[in-house]
């Protein structure tokens, strides 16, 4: 199964974005997606450190909400029964 998580984009180098998410900082890339601008305070899904796609600040918040609720059920994972 593959994944890609919503991040925040905290600086644009060229085809390098710093991105964040939950406190953890990335360097992405965003050759991907070159003929969409991105700019500061823009949200991309990361999928292996690739910027694959941009989405809007509510659809982020949407995947992080569902993504919390797999995490907290999944075993051994912290908050699950």
């Amino acid at each position: 199964m593959c994944l890609a998580v919503p991040m925040r984009v905290d600086s644009v180098t060229g085809y390098v974005a710093r991105c964040s998410a939950k406190g953890v900082e990335r360097d992405v890339n965003l050759f991907l997606i070159q003929d969409e601008p991105v700019a500061i305070g823009d949200h991309v899904l990361v999928h292996v450190g690739y910027a694959i796609q941009k989405v809007t600040a509510e659809d982020a918040g949407t995947t992080w909400a569902l993504l919390d609720e797999v995490f907290a059920g999944a075993p051994g994972a912290l908050g699950a029964e």
